[in-house]
Order: structure tokens, then sequence, then C-alpha cells
């Protein structure tokens, strides 16, 4: 039990230091609250009147769920590179020669890469209660497709972690260029039924593709259905891809944290 103990409050050391650096930043804050709101802006107000959504319905309700879903994965890029930026400068190294859990220093920066996301969910989901977007299933429901929204968080932190301690921050920055496509080729911003059939399958089985079809059967917006294992088990899905992703990478990052060589 004394380890457990020491490993939460060196968790809650680590994710404070994580948030008062953040809040150092007003321009990086700024920046990370802005860029879904113009995505949203732009995708639904700009292109929104030129999208189809299979089976009907509001375009801007079928967005939305797909834009919390982007904005979740893309936060897989901010923490390998705060990672990997902490791991370059020897910020590590003093945590690893300090008496702290080792569980605790990498699981304080999964709370505050949680904390972080929560407040990005909560402004896009403003943003988009302005423009139309709402969610007709209950605020419990409503809650629950959030709630998966952050257990896929939390399984990508421990994704971003890993890498960020296996690559140096000039490789790090190369992350957006697959977080991009890997966001794109799901069901975020169109139907799969509308895709090719080869891509069709591959966003259908995207990880993504399961919580966000999940998220809009909880808020009851469009585009859920599909003829697929995957799209008809969507919500089995969102829970299991996560565990999967928790269950590899977390043991990798914590040993990867103790045999850290750089």
């Amino acid at each position: 039990m004394s380890a457990v103990r020491f490993a939460v409050v060196d968790s809650w050391v680590v994710a404070k230091r994580d948030l008062i650096h953040w809040l150092r930043e007003p321009v990086r804050v700024f920046a990370n609250l802005a860029y879904p709101i113009i995505s949203v802006l732009i995708f639904g107000l700009v292109f929104g009147s030129a999208m189809n959504v299979f089976g009907g319905g509001d375009y801007i309700e079928f967005l939305l769920p797909g834009m919390f879903g982007q904005t979740i994965a893309f936060g897989v890029g901010t923490t390998l590179m705060m990672v990997s930026m902490d791991a370059d400068r020897g910020v590590t190294d003093r945590f690893r020669a300090s008496p702290m859990s080792q569980t605790g220093v990498v699981a304080g920066r999964s709370i505050a890469d949680l904390v972080n996301s929560s407040l990005e969910l909560l402004v896009l989901a403003l943003c988009g209660l302005v423009i139309g977007w709402s969610f007709h299933d209950g605020l419990f429901n409503a809650l629950l497709a959030f709630a998966l929204f952050l257990w896929l968080r939390f399984a990508l932190v421990w994704i971003g972690i890993y890498l960020g301690l296996l690559v140096k921050p000039e490789a790090a920055q190369a992350s957006w260029m697959f977080l991009f496509p890997l966001t794109m080729f799901a069901n975020t911003f169109v139907s799969p039924e509308l895709m090719p059939g080869w891509l069709r399958v591959v966003a259908e089985w995207n990880p993504l593709s399961s919580t966000v079809a999940a998220a809009r059967e909880l808020f009851g917006n469009p585009g859920v259905g599909g003829d697929s294992w995957a799209a008809q088990h969507s919500l089995l899905l969102a829970v299991l891809w996560p565990a999967l992703f928790v269950a590899i990478f977390w043991p990798l990052s914590v040993l990867k944290y103790r045999n850290l060589s750089r």
C-alpha cells in the first residue's frame, strides 16, 4: 500500500508540473483550443453544405462526434512531443535519479493530458452547440459518449509516451503527417459507405471509427449503421480497442522509462 500511495502522490506531482507548464504557455493553450473550433467552422459551415450523410441527416450533427475524435487523436502528437522534449533535455533523467515512483512519473503525464483533453472537448462541444449540434438521447448517454472519447485518449497517451521515449524531438514533429491520415481514413468526416471498397474496410476497422460511431449512437446523431461486424458492434470495439492499447503500451512505457539510456 505504501508503494501505491507513493505512486499516486508522484503521479499528481508530475501531472501538476505538466499542467503548470501548459498554463505558462498561453500561445500554445490558445492554439490547442482554437484549432478544433476553426476546423468545425470550416468543415461544418464552409464545406458542410456540399456534404451528404449516408442515410440522411444533418451534417453538423454528423460532423461534431468526428471532430471530437480527431481532437482526441491529435493529442497523441502533443504527448509524443512533450515526452520527447523532456527526455532530450535531461528532465526525464532527473526524474529517474530522484526517489520517485517510476510508474508515477509516466502516469502523471497521462493525467495532465486527460485534463487538457477534457477542456478541449468542452470548448468544442460549446462551439458545436452554438452552430447547431445537439445530443438527443439524454445527458447520461452524452456523458457516456464523452467518457468513451477520454478512454480512447487515455489509451493513446500511452502510445505517445512510449514513442516519445523512443524518438528525438525532431522525429516527434513528423508524427503529424501520420496522425492526419489516421483521422481522415475513418468515419470522422464521411460515412464509410460512401468510400471505395478497400478504403471502407480500413475506415470501419479504424479504432477511431469505433469510438466516433459509438458516440454518434449515444448522442442520437446521424451516421450510425453499416452492415459490417465492426459497424454493428462499435460500442464494444470502442471499449476493447483502447483496452488493448493500454494493455500493450502501459507496460512498454514503464519498461522503456526504466531502461532509458539516452
